[in-house]
């Protein structure tokens, strides 16, 4: 099925709106001795969003279950909204700038945004598991999922190697396992996600995860080509950050053209994953692929 730019864009207005609220209702601003405020901050009136989107997407490919997807979508955002508190630390990227705006650490301090990024990860789990309106089999699946994208053989798995790889040189296939795990495990797992949320067959199930795999290293190299090619204004994080850092990236590995290509090569694979899943409401998940390879921060 096709869609065009403008009901892409009316669909994605609509489930913006529909995950920014549940993120604002189901972040505790109350939460004790200022914890709820810096929470807020570092979830709340800012980011693509495109993990959640990719979530509702795929459970629309599927016709899963609304509240089961809605759920997923904001525990995925937290999960990522949590690892961007961390990543920022001293400790860790040191960066002071996230979503155009002073990181948690800079504005509420070291130990209060350790605090808010650990909370959040609770918090993706406690969303994921409600007393009522997800049935307990799906409620277990979908924690399973998001637990190992975001655990050692995912992401924290994968920003530990990024962490022991700095200045050091690293072939693309290295390169590729770092980021499958340290970006893509938890976009992948956004798609797979989405699609727990029905019974499908196992074809689809397996296409998603191709495309979800496919897009999220697609994701990473764009996020590298953007890093040396647009400003800090543009991108709303420091520019440079990785360069100015000695890490590995698809531009330093591959050069900048080389970059491009496979970026446009990972964008085809997503979309073959997509047209063999037979699925046939796939429109919002083949738009995504296209805003996440021509995005422009």
């Amino acid at each position: 099925m096709t869609v065009g730019a403008t009901d892409f864009q009316a669909w994605m207005r609509e489930e913006l709106a529909a995950v920014e609220a549940a993120l604002s209702a189901w972040v505790p601003a109350d939460a004790p001795a200022g914890l709820g405020q810096a929470m807020r901050y570092g979830v709340l009136d800012g980011g693509k969003r495109l993990r959640p989107l990719l979530v509702l997407a795929a459970a629309s490919a599927v016709r899963g279950e609304r509240e089961a997807a809605l759920r997923a979508a904001v525990a995925v955002e937290l999960i990522h909204a949590y690892s961007l508190v961390h990543d920022d630390m001293p400790c860790m990227d040191n960066d002071v700038l996230r979503r155009g705006k002073p990181t948690v650490h800079v504005k509420y301090g070291e130990a209060q945004a350790m605090l808010a990024g650990d909370a959040m990860q609770a918090l993706a789990f406690e969303v994921l598991t409600p007393e009522a309106g997800v049935a307990p089999a799906l409620q277990a699946r979908l924690c399973g999922l998001l637990s190992r994208a975001a655990g050692h053989s995912g992401m924290a798995g994968g920003q530990a190697v990024d962490l022991a790889s700095t200045g050091l040189p690293l072939d693309e296939a290295a390169l590729r396992d770092m980021h499958h795990r340290k970006t893509g495990a938890l976009l992948r797992a956004s798609v797979v996600m989405g699609g727990a949320c029905a019974t499908i067959e196992p074809r689809a199930r397996q296409a998603l995860n191709d495309y979800g795999e496919a897009l999220g290293l697609a994701f990473q190299v764009v996020d590298d080509i953007l890093d040396v090619t647009q400003d800090s204004s543009v991108l709303g994080k420091t520019a440079g950050k990785d360069q100015s850092a000695n890490k590995p990236t698809y531009v330093s590995v591959l050069g900048l053209d080389a970059a491009r290509e496979h970026a446009r090569e990972l964008h085809r694979s997503a979309l073959a994953a997509l047209a063999r899943s037979g699925l046939t409401h796939t429109a919002q998940l083949e738009q995504l692929a296209a805003m996440v390879v021509h995005r422009k921060n």
